[in-house]
Order: C-alpha cells, then sequence, then structure tokens
C-alpha cells in the first residue's frame, strides 16, 4: 500500500505541475492599457486598480499609457491582444461607445471585441474657467459665448470625450459657438487651462478639484443631474438655466473578446472588492468619482445604454470627426 501511495505521488509529482500551469492565471505581468495621457481620470482609476490587484493576483499588475487618435490607439492595441487576461483596459465612454458613433472608420468594434469586466467609476464633470475670463456663473458664459461667436475655447481630452460630448451639448442646447481644442488626455489640457490660454472646460472632477480649491479655477457648475456631495454649493448646468443637460464621464475595465470565464470570473470580484474598499471609496468620493464595482452583465447593459442614449444626440448635435 505504502509503495502505491508513494507511486502515486511521485507521478503526480511529475504530472500536476503543467496541468496546473496550463490553467495558472496570472502567469506572468498583467497590463492595464490607459488609452490617455498620465494623470487623467482613466490613468487614476487604472493606476488605483492595479497597486491593489497586484499583491491578489501574485504578479505584477502594471499600467501602460497609449494615448492617441481619440483612445483608438490604445483600445485597438488591447482588442487584438491575446484573450489570456493579460491584457486589460482601463476604458471610457469614448473608447467604448462613442467614438464608433463619430468616426466612420473604426480599428476594432467597442462591444463585439471585449469582454467586460466592471463598471469602474462614474466621474462628475464640472465646468470650470479661467479666472481671467469675464464670468462668474453659467448664464455669463453663455452671454460672453454669443457676444464672441466662435472666439471662446474650451478643452477636451480628445475628439469624442466625454468632456468633448459635454461642451457640444452644451453648445447645442444654448445656441453658443465655442471653438473645440482637443488634448491626447485631459491631464495634457490643464496647463493650458490653468495659464488661461484655453479658458473653458467641462473637465473631470477628480482633475481640476485641487485647482477649483485653490481658486486657480473657477468652478461654475456640475453637468450632471444632480449636484456632488464634493461640491455640494455648486448648481447643477441644468439648474443654472440649461434645460435637459447633463453629462458624465465613466470608465470600465474591459478584456479581449473570448477571453475565459473563468478568468473573467477572476478579477470582477477582485476589482469590485478593491472599489468598495471604505478608504478607496472616500478618496474617490472626495475628488468626485464615484465609485462603481458592477456586475458582467450590468457593465453590458451600461455600455449598451450609453451607446444608444449618445447615438440620440450626436445625430441631433450633428458631430461628425472624418
Amino acid at each position: 500500500m505504502k509503495a502505491a501511495i508513494a507511486l502515486a505521488l511521485s507521478a503526480s509529482f511529475f504530472v500536476s505541475p503543467p496541468v496546473l500551469g496550463q490553467s495558472a492565471y496570472p502567469a506572468r505581468t498583467v497590463r492595464i492599457v490607459v488609452p490617455f495621457a498620465p494623470g487623467g481620470s482613466t490613468d487614476i482609476l487604472a493606476r488605483t486598480v492595479a497597486l491593489h490587484l497586484t499583491p491578489v493576483l501574485g504578479h505584477q499588475v502594471i499600467v501602460e499609457n497609449r494615448p492617441g487618435a481619440s483612445g483608438n490607439i490604445g483600445a485597438d492595441n488591447v482588442a487584438k491582444a491575446p484573450a489570456d487576461g493579460h491584457s486589460l483596459i482601463m476604458g471610457s465612454i469614448g473608447t467604448h461607445a462613442t467614438n464608433a458613433l463619430l468616426y466612420s472608420k473604426m480599428p476594432y468594434d467597442p462591444v463585439k471585441d471585449f469582454s467586460p469586466i466592471t463598471l469602474t467609476a462614474i466621474v462628475t464633470l464640472v465646468l470650470v474657467t479661467h479666472p481671467s475670463l469675464p464670468v462668474s456663473s453659467v448664464k455669463d458664459l453663455i452671454a460672453l459665448a454669443k457676444a464672441r461667436p466662435g472666439q471662446v475655447n474650451y478643452a477636451s481630452g480628445g475628439n469624442g470625450a466625454s468632456q468633448h460630448l459635454a461642451g457640444e451639448l452644451f453648445k447645442y442646447l444654448t445656441g453658443t459657438n465655442m471653438q473645440h481644442l482637443p488634448y491626447k488626455g485631459s491631464a495634457p489640457a490643464l496647463p493650458d487651462l490653468l495659464s488661461g490660454q484655453v479658458p473653458v472646460m467641462f473637465a473631470d472632477m477628480p482633475l481640476v478639484m485641487p485647482h477649483i480649491q485653490s481658486g486657480r479655477l473657477r468652478a461654475l457648475a456640475v453637468a450632471g443631474r444632480e449636484r456632488n456631495p464634493a461640491l455640494p454649493k455648486l448648481p447643477t448646468v441644468g439648474q443654472a438655466g440649461v434645460k435637459d443637460y447633463y453629462a458624465f464621464a465613466w470608465y470600465a475595465l474591459f478584456a479581449p473578446a473570448n477571453t475565459p470565464q473563468e478568468i473573467i470570473a477572476r478579477l470582477n470580484p477582485e476589482v469590485v472588492k478593491i472599489l468598495k474598499t471604505p478608504e478607496i471609496r472616500d478618496r474617490l468620493l472626495a475628488q468626485g468619482a464615484e465609485p462603481v464595482g458592477s456586475s458582467v452583465a450590468e457593465l453590458r447593459e451600461f455600455q449598451a445604454s450609453e451607446i444608444s442614449r449618445w447615438a440620440t444626440v450626436i445625430k441631433a448635435v450633428n458631430i461628425r470627426l472624418d
């Protein structure tokens, strides 16, 4: 009997490691691609997830910034990566909803080419101006834009980004004509915003909150349906007189299409747990970002609803990028 047990153990010693090795995840470093420049909300969320996911997975999780083409370069890179869970993307409303509505030719399909993992956060957009601009309210900005058609510039994180769509929707509903200046992410726009070179932006709140608090930027309103607890005295754009206006940024984690379900099932609860950690949740909320941590099905449904909603808006506003 002892000889039989010893033989079985000996056999498992030689056979088991390769079998386990085939199913073990991760087998090496995992990268989360951020399709924008460092420093913006996408980058902040990706680095938060990567930092806390590393000890859980037992392998390094790194963030790789691949900006360009309104996020399409980074998204396409992940869409075409091996579907083994080692390449993920922190996608945005642009990369995974609206770019496909704005460009006639796309290198990837935002739905078919990705496996959803979880909606990570919904981020408040806040309408900010440089103090040198002679406005102190939304009504003032509308009046100035009408008095100087095409002369008031506003920045965004790129064509098709949430900040761009928020600006175009604002122009459409107010009958104003402001000039759009796209950047390769929100963070690269910040220096020009702080210097006054571009005086207006519907900015992700986490990016500009310190500068609102210091007085280097003036906050006029938040773009969401409701006031934000981080700036409770600030009205919404709708409350400031622009009827039916609301816009927000969102970010979600995706893997390439056909990634094995067991890998998605491993990643989803771990990332959700990170986002619901009280310390992380409180820190993000204080910056104007609402951590979500959805199920796979909830993200799939949310993505579909956002594509449908913005398709209607984009058609009404008549935005095309090629």
